[in-house]
């Protein structure tokens, strides 16, 4: 189930295509393709990722672009602040950047975030892309017009909705990731097959050496197949009016765990960790048996991940899921497992539940 391009349709005619590549020797083609060449484009990445692809990229892109320049974040979640993007508008400004011109996020999901948001609101909105290098961008956050940053360490708490012109994935970068990357951004991975295809859940058990041999091939369908999950969600429900939000799935919890364990934890880990918890209360509920719960654990640990943590008071964390971005009306909206491959919202779940839990996954 391999594909050499998706498209994400959203408003009628509009959409936007995602290509799959083993390297950046096609970019500017994509670009001439879609009539993008003759404007001034701007690569925003950062200092983990600049000395691999920047090059390679700026290169790529003087072959169809009038200037191309570019800006170096430094690298870490804990620089995803509104003090970084206010360097990405200054840069812009100096260089005389229009509305008519683009910017490039290459690199993991804050550099997605980030340059996106810095789109978004830069001359009240200007057309960007996005070249995702981690996993946990290719599968998730490069797709669906989500950007922002945190504040006051509250996880994207500042942001807007602004979909990308493009998504350029080269698969290959995947080989100069650390391997505790490459974890994080199996979480989301194993995610999508929790939240809407449980065939999808056996295949990747099933494929999880060729995964983690990091097979150029088994990776392509299996960043294919998320892709198709992540992009039939969004183009349902583009502002995460309903449906959409069963894509933060262990992320209520998750990002609590990742605000009070200072960000020394990475996102995917959070996440496998809030997967977790939302796993244990649909089984508490009766949705899921216990077999069920321990095969979503035996399938986070199987690819590196934390199934609990230690360190955090039970009651600390729940104190923390009440600020999440995620509330309506002074609830949580809360992701359970239907079934095995289908969740749902769920405005129900009363502190109590969400206590008896998040104690699941204390050590």
């Amino acid at each position: 189930m391999t594909a050499d391009i998706l498209h994400v349709r959203r408003d009628g005619d509009f959409s936007y295509p995602i290509i799959f590549r083993k390297d950046f020797s096609d970019l500017s083609a994509q670009l001439k393709r879609l009539e993008f060449s003759g404007r001034k484009f701007c690569i925003v990445t950062d200092s983990t990722v600049a000395p691999l692809y920047l090059n390679t990229v700026k290169k790529e892109l003087e072959r169809c672009a009038c200037f191309v320049t570019s800006y170096v974040l430094p690298a870490g979640e804990e620089n995803k602040t509104l003090e970084q993007v206010q360097g990405i508008y200054q840069h812009l400004i100096e260089m005389h950047f229009d509305r008519k011109d683009f910017l490039v996020a290459l690199g993991g999901g804050v550099v997605g975030d980030m340059t996106g948001f810095a789109a978004a609101t830069y001359l009240r909105g200007i057309d960007f892309i996005q070249v995702p290098t981690t996993l946990l961008a290719q599968v998730d956050s490069s797709i669906g017009g989500k950007t922002g940053v945190d504040f006051l360490k509250y996880k994207n708490m500042v942001g807007a909705f602004h979909q990308p012109r493009m998504v350029y994935m080269n698969v290959s970068t995947l080989c100069t990731l650390p391997l505790e990357q490459f974890s994080c951004g199996m979480g989301e991975v194993v995610k999508h097959g929790f939240i809407r295809d449980a065939s999808y859940s056996r295949w990747l058990y099933e494929n999880r050496a060729k995964i983690l041999a990091l097979d150029t091939d088994t990776l392509s369908e299996m960043i294919c197949r998320s892709c198709v999950i992540k992009k039939t969600v969004v183009e349902n429900d583009p502002t995460e009016q309903g449906e959409r939000a069963v894509l933060n799935m262990g992320h209520t919890v998750g990002h609590a765990v990742e605000k009070l364990k200072d960000f020394r934890l990475l996102h995917g880990q959070c996440v496998a960790v809030g997967t977790v918890a939302s796993a244990y209360l649909s089984m508490r509920r009766g949705m899921i048996t216990v077999e069920e719960y321990e095969n979503v654990k035996q399938l986070l640990e199987a690819f590196g991940l934390p199934v609990s943590t230690d360190g955090l008071r039970a009651e600390e964390v729940l104190s923390v899921t009440k600020s999440d971005k995620k509330m309506e009306q002074g609830r949580i909206k809360f992701i359970l497992m239907k079934e095995p491959g289908y969740a749902v919202v769920d405005k129900t779940v009363t502190d109590e539940e969400l206590l008896t839990a998040i104690r699941e996954i204390l050590e």
